[in-house]
């Protein structure tokens, strides 16, 4: 599941569209001096993601592997990676994508500092204007959990493992829950493909 927003109209059309307290959030970010930035520095990314990982224990890829991305799809403007700074002082960043009407919000890192401040809810903001720039109209906030709206309305408050808690964040910016169709095994060798599924412990049919 993921929330797509129209990012389409004004950007006063676009900023009414949101939860209060997310305007709130991201004018205060801006009131307390945070910088929002294109940048090249795969470093500091990683180190802000290496942050990211360890306090939201989740794993996270090698530096190489969003080095590659970046270098894939930037020269053609297809890519950006923007930074959050407070002083000078690296915050937050996120990688964002665009192709043809939409643009995805893929990656986000931040570090423990300064949270107070907002920062990635400007980032946001800054990444849906770079996204109009491109000429798109929808902006895809990515994965959130996988349960229907109803659930995902009544426990947002209550949880916050795993993808609940940037659900909470997420759902601030307005925008419609949409669900993909999940992925699909091609199988070519039942026998070996019921081995397979014996070894990652899913139930065979």
């Amino acid at each position: 599941r993921t929330i797509t927003l129209d990012i389409s109209g004004s950007e006063d059309q676009i900023l009414a569209r949101m939860k209060q307290k997310t305007r709130y959030n991201l004018r205060l970010a801006e009131k307390k001096g945070i910088v929002i930035r294109p940048s090249n520095d795969l470093l500091t990314w990683d180190k802000l993601m290496q942050e990211t990982g360890e306090r939201d224990a989740f794993g996270v890829h090698s530096q190489a592997y969003y080095q590659k991305a970046y270098d894939l799809f930037h020269p053609s403007g297809s890519c950006e990676l923007l930074l959050a700074e407070f002083e000078g002082e690296p915050l937050a960043a996120i990688m964002v994508f665009a192709r043809g009407n939409r643009a995805w919000y893929f990656y986000g890192a931040s570090s423990n500092a300064h949270r107070e401040k907002m920062p990635t809810y400007l980032l946001q903001w800054e990444g849906i204007r770079w996204a109009r720039e491109k000429g798109c109209t929808e902006y895809d906030l990515w994965g959130i959990p996988d349960e229907d709206e109803a659930t995902l309305e009544a426990g947002f408050m209550e949880k916050s493992e795993g993808l609940w808690g940037v659900y909470r964040f997420k759902r601030g910016f307005g925008g419609e829950v949409k669900r993909a169709e999940g992925p699909w095994d091609r199988v070519y060798w039942k026998g070996l493909y019921r081995v397979y599924l014996w070894r990652v412990g899913r139930q065979t049919e």
